[in-house]
């Protein structure tokens, strides 16, 4: 979607977003953490067993998710960590870049790097189990209302979760503009739900005040901790705020967060724990029992819908930080189809969308049950927390001026809340925990090989070969025969030839009368305007270095950015252009750099990369390759 950020007039004025913005961000920002009342507050009351739990130890249970939801989404997320905008762009890997950005030298820009690599991982994990327990949770609705339907609930969730993944090569676009609408309705249901019953018995109000989580904590030990387990279930979503802050701006998804989410969510909740305080029989799935027993059928429809919309949320991330994987080295090149004409941020990638299907199936078939998965869900976002921690406060001390002692004070109060979470929910790791640290784990495992092996291969070629000021020294007393034509080489070092070059000359003996020396920069911005996207310097009579620049966010198109070169000072002709590419052979080296299992995986990742051609857009009509032996 296009960004509807809002910015301060000259007079100094406050202008609101508009309610199309406000809309739109309940759509696609808070569907994720706006589902989590169908399963949060029925996992934390599964602990209790067949005990039923007294009215105390209920409002303790429901103060500690309003002060979770406080402290994590409202002060930590909404009021803080979106001040740190990437150039309007939030999300993790956009506040490794801020960090990146402030850091001086090389070992603590690796450190940032893997920090802010291994929360993205960490999303990718959460990214998988979050469609599988919303659309479970969903349909298990159903159960509710017709017991006997609780073999087809399987089938049912699978056919969704198939569906969903299924249209995604269409584009988001359409969808999109229903999912804002439904959301409204979801949230106005579910808090006029809430509400009805916290009418009906206010002593759940009790729960705003911070002693009576304090003291469950104090009281139940064990209880209280595996509890908290459960109760960051409610904050799952947290993360999506920030990320999709270049969407919307950070001024519209605050005003919906705290007018609107946010109360809606917490009345739900406290209406959930006045109906198990008044019928102790309802824990057993207090959402639905809170909806009237002829509205449960269309608000299972309505759950599942809204299920879907949290769902998408969660897939089109995933796409988003692949891309931004991909452009910061740390993921080979993938199939990036673009589903809209005008939306430069609605992308596909057919890989990751099967990869995750796989795993949300996987997942939906092995835990049977939105109760089981909650064992599985909760660890890795908080690891991403922890990651924003200590990302948030390296920045803000060199960003925002903070003195250490305060930087290091406030978030080091978030890491503390953050540390327990991820502690009780590491408790869940021999049930089902392990499922999401070991994608984060095997994912961030691929990136750190893939980012050593081509550092490697950039070493080892820089080595090899001639530098581009000593060629150019010696062309006009070389014999090179110019041909007519346009020659484009590819090359990362704009410093040195092109390997595609020197053996095109070994072999066909023959210079374009035009050559361009093409490379394409990534930088650590989410984009780079027209006017910084083209840079070019005659080096030589009819021999010219392009320097292509690229945001983060954006995927290359090589043939359209060239086309820019007419307005300065280039004769370019795209049907004179011939692209020359060096095809790498990677093999084994006699003393190899990598271990054994990283070379292996390195090569493998390497063999099913997607070529230049189609990830740079290049007509596949007019490129010339040339066979490159590197040993690593």
């Amino acid at each position: 979607m296009a960004s509807t950020a809002t910015t301060a007039p000259a007079t100094g004025t406050i202008r609101l977003p508009s309610v199309g913005a406000l809309i739109g961000v309940l759509g696609i920002v808070y569907g994720d953490i706006g589902t989590s009342p169908l399963y949060a507050f029925q996992s934390v009351l599964a602990f209790f067993g067949k005990h039923a739990p007294t009215t105390g130890e209920i409002i303790g249970c429901l103060s500690l998710i309003f002060w979770a939801l406080f402290l994590i989404v409202t002060l930590k997320y909404v009021m803080l960590v979106m001040r740190a905008d990437n150039r309007g762009e939030g999300g993790i890997l956009a506040l490794m870049a801020l960090a990146q950005r402030a850091a001086t030298g090389r070992r603590l820009r690796a450190t940032i790097a893997l920090i802010g690599i291994g929360g993205a991982c960490l999303l990718f994990g959460d990214g998988v189990i979050t469609p599988a327990i919303s659309v479970l949770s969903a349909i298990e609705g159903i159960e509710v209302t017709v017991p006997e339907a609780h073999d087809f609930v399987l089938p049912l969730a699978a056919i969704v979760i198939v569906a969903l993944f299924a249209v995604q090569s269409r584009g988001t676009g359409a969808v999109g503009r229903l999912f804002g609408p439904v959301m409204v309705l979801w949230f106005g249901s579910i808090g006029a739900l809430g509400a009805v019953e916290v009418l009906r018995d206010p002593v759940v109000l009790q729960a705003f005040l911070p002693q009576h989580g304090v003291l469950f904590c104090v009281h139940h030990g064990t209880l209280a901790f595996l509890v908290l387990g459960a109760v960051v279930l409610a904050v799952t979503g947290a993360e999506a705020l920030y990320a999709d802050m270049g969407h919307f701006g950070a001024r519209p998804i605050r005003l919906a967060w705290l007018f609107f989410v946010f109360p809606a969510l917490l009345l739900n909740y406290f209406g959930q724990g006045a109906l198990v305080i008044a019928h102790p029989e309802a824990a057993q799935n207090p959402f639905y029992l809170l909806v009237p027993p002829g509205w449960r059928l269309a608000m299972i429809l309505l759950a599942t819908a809204a299920t879907v919309i949290a769902s998408q949320a969660l897939i089109s991330g995933a796409f988003s930080i692949s891309r931004q994987c991909m452009q910061l080295g740390f993921l080979p090149r993938l199939v990036v189809r673009h589903t809209s004409q005008t939306e430069e941020g609605q992308i596909y990638l057919p890989q990751v969308n099967l990869f995750l299907m796989l795993g949300v199936l996987a997942l939906v078939l092995t835990f049977r049950t939105s109760a089981s998965l909650g064992s599985a869900y909760g660890i890795a976002v908080t690891g991403t927390f922890i990651c924003t921690c200590f990302l948030a406060m390296f920045v803000f001390h060199r960003q925002f001026r903070w003195p250490w002692p305060v930087s290091i004070l406030v978030w080091g109060a978030f890491l503390a809340v953050d540390s327990v979470f991820f502690a009780a929910n590491a408790l869940k790791i021999v049930d089902g925990g392990w499922v999401p640290l070991a994608i984060g784990l095997a994912l961030m495992a691929m990136m750190t090989t893939w980012k050593l092996g081509r550092d490697l291969i950039i070493e080892r070629w820089r080595q090899d070969s001639l530098p581009l000021a000593s060629f150019l020294a010696r062309l006009p007393q070389s014999r090179t025969i110019r041909v007519p034509g346009m020659a484009v080489f590819l090359t990362s070092q704009p410093d040195y030839v092109p390997g595609a070059l020197l053996h095109n000359l070994k072999h066909n003996k023959v210079l374009h009368e035009r050559v361009l020396f093409v490379t394409v920069q990534t930088l650590d911005e989410p984009e780079a305007g027209p006017e910084r996207r083209t840079e070019v310097t005659e080096l030589a009579p009819g021999i010219h270095r392009v320097l292509l620049r690229y945001g983060f966010m954006e995927s290359p198109n090589i043939p359209r950015a060239l086309q820019d070169l007419r307005g300065k000072g280039v004769d370019y002709d795209p049907m004179q252009v011939s692209y020359f590419l060096g095809r790498e052979v990677l093999v084994r080296a006699m003393a190899p750099k990598l271990s054994v299992w990283r070379t292996w995986l390195f090569l493998i990742m390497a063999r099913n990369a997607v070529p230049a051609t189609e990830f740079f857009r290049i007509p596949s009509d007019r490129v010339v390759e040339l066979g490159v032996r590197v040993a690593i």
